[in-house]
């Protein structure tokens, strides 16, 4: 979906005209959003959304989404680079997820082991958690593109076939 698609629907539900005086602009500005695709719309111009992007880009910084992210009440998780199928990244992925996990409670155990959390010990916990985050991510992308099935296409069967279930 584009920029302008995703505006035109935001539009279906929030007045256009509210948005026009929240944010100091005129209505047809707040409308031409909604209309023009990003490659018709002038140099440096187009909408909010196209302009952030075009941000993201240029700078290469992943905080910039994390910020609007975190502003939103959410987190960022980027998708894994590779999108191949590998059937021989699923094993160690899972022994990342296990470790990440391992790790973040680790530090929520020694953090807490005093009965408080200091703001330092806080952004520890918090980057413990969104590396956890993006491995599992990384692990669950992989099954979900079927790696799971071609690992275990590879592993000779034990006394038999190997029963899949679902």
């Amino acid at each position: 979906m584009q920029s302008h698609e995703v505006l035109r629907e935001v539009f279906q539900t929030t007045s256009a005209k509210q948005i026009a005086a929240d944010l100091g602009l005129s209505l047809s500005l707040i409308y031409k959003w909604a209309e023009t695709p990003p490659s018709d719309a002038p140099p440096g111009g187009g909408n909010p959304l196209d302009r952030v992007d075009q941000l993201i880009h240029c700078t290469n910084d992943p905080r910039i989404i994390q910020w609007l992210c975190h502003r939103s009440g959410g987190f960022f998780i980027p998708n894994p680079k590779s999108s191949k199928p590998n059937p021989e990244f699923l094993i160690p992925a899972t022994n990342s997820v296990v470790q990440e996990f391992a790790d973040l409670l680790a530090v929520i155990a020694t953090s807490a082991a005093d009965n408080s959390i200091s703001a330092v010990e806080s952004r520890t916990i918090r980057q413990r958690w969104e590396a956890l985050k993006s491995v599992t991510e990384s692990f669950v992308a992989g099954c979900e593109e079927g790696q799971f099935d071609r690992v275990r296409a590879t592993i000779p069967p034990v006394g038999g076939s190997l029963a899949k279930s679902h």
